[in-house]
């Protein structure tokens, strides 16, 4: 996957400045050569920025402009022969306004990073989460290491998804600590974003509330308050949203023409590691319940040009109920009425329409539709 596999996905939140402001970026490799040449990359108003430079007596300066804090990553060339999978040199840090400086005696990515600090909050906040960061991490190894026979198995997936549950509830722990120790952190706000998905939109509105002006006035502020506003017209209690998407065929689907029934509203993807390591409890839950006037509703962030990935996950993963996209991955039109950030993500809806359960995973699905349907 994209992103680490078993961590909910999210865009990186980026506070805006109001309009652009520049950045120097000064360098200083002590052992590069002569032929050494170091890239920078990172976003400017939602594009991808590319810049080299030749190194002077191992010294370098990247210059430009940034709407925001932007996540950004060097890459030192120590031979010259041009950017290689192979053997880089590599160092991930915030650009931000003004000038930070970096050093080294050998390599990029052994630099020290000073007069800049937002990556003294960036290394303050890595620092914390850094315990079930690993533990996610090494999952995302195991997965990705797994044989095909081994993704196909109950034992297996269920093994993942039961390392992943409490690393995962811890990191969320440590990050809405860290928010409250700092309110007026960038990336408290980034942890905000990322925790809200797994909250009530009331709670995530109280913390939002208790961050300094200046992260709650910024344009991913308010854009954050237009995303507790889904969250609160998607709540439990509240009626689903409703909408139309086609299916594997091409043939338009409403979510409403399933009322009457109860209907599981399931986002998902085929690249999604979590998501095809939930799969089988939800086929289980399916199987179980069919009969009983219950189904589920697929909708795959899959995306554009990847549909026979879609349909051959569906395939694997045995998913017999209606599939939907619009193979517009993140873009997925219904998952940002329903402000998805992150996935797997479902809502229970009961036969009115209304939705009665969200994020509901593993044994906690079992639970829930044994108690309403097995009356």
């Amino acid at each position: 996957m994209k992103k680490i596999i078993f961590t909910l996905i999210c865009a990186l939140p980026v506070v805006s400045y109001g309009q652009n402001a520049a950045f120097n970026l000064q360098g200083e490799i002590a052992g590069a050569g002569a032929k050494s040449k170091v890239y920078l990359s990172y976003r400017q108003n939602g594009a991808m920025v590319k810049d080299s430079a030749l190194l002077k007596n191992g010294v370098f300066t990247f210059k430009g402009e940034i709407s925001g804090p932007s996540s950004a990553k060097i890459i030192l060339d120590h031979q010259g022969s041009g950017l290689s999978a192979k053997n880089q040199d590599v160092l991930s840090l915030y650009l931000d306004k003004g000038t930070l400086k970096l050093k080294s005696r050998d390599s990029v990515k052994n630099a020290v990073i000073s007069g800049s600090p937002i990556n003294t909050a960036h290394a303050l906040y890595r620092k914390a989460i850094a315990g079930p960061e690993k533990i996610i991490a090494d999952i995302n190894v195991d997965w990705a290491g797994a044989s095909k026979e081994q993704k196909e198995t109950e034992e297996f997936m269920k093994g993942l998804q039961d390392r992943y549950k409490p690393a995962s509830e811890e990191k969320a722990k440590i990050q809405e600590a860290f928010i409250g120790q700092h309110p007026d952190s960038y990336f408290s706000l980034l942890a905000l974003k990322e925790l809200s998905g797994e909250m009530e939109a009331d709670k995530a509105e109280s913390i939002f509330l208790r961050l300094a002006k200046v992260l709650r006035d910024s344009k991913e502020g308010l854009d954050f308050t237009k995303q507790i506003a889904i969250e609160k017209a998607t709540a439990v209690g509240v009626m689903a949203p409703d909408f139309t998407q086609n299916d594997v065929n091409d043939k338009a689907v409403k979510l409403s023409d399933f009322r009457g029934k109860y209907v599981l509203l399931d986002f998902w993807a085929s690249w999604c590691g979590p998501c095809r390591a939930e799969n089988p409890n939800v086929v289980k839950a399916y199987t179980e319940y069919k009969d009983q006037n219950f189904t589920v509703l697929g909708v795959s962030l899959d995306q554009p040009g990847e549909k026979e990935a879609w349909l051959k996950a569906i395939k694997m993963d045995a998913l017999t109920w209606t599939q939907l996209s619009d193979l517009q991955g993140w873009n997925n039109a219904v998952s940002k009425m329903y402000g998805i950030k992150g996935i797997p993500q479902n809502y229970l809806i009961d036969p009115n329409g209304k939705i009665i359960a969200k994020n509901l995973r593993g044994e906690a699905l079992q639970e829930k539709l044994k108690s309403i349907l097995s009356k």
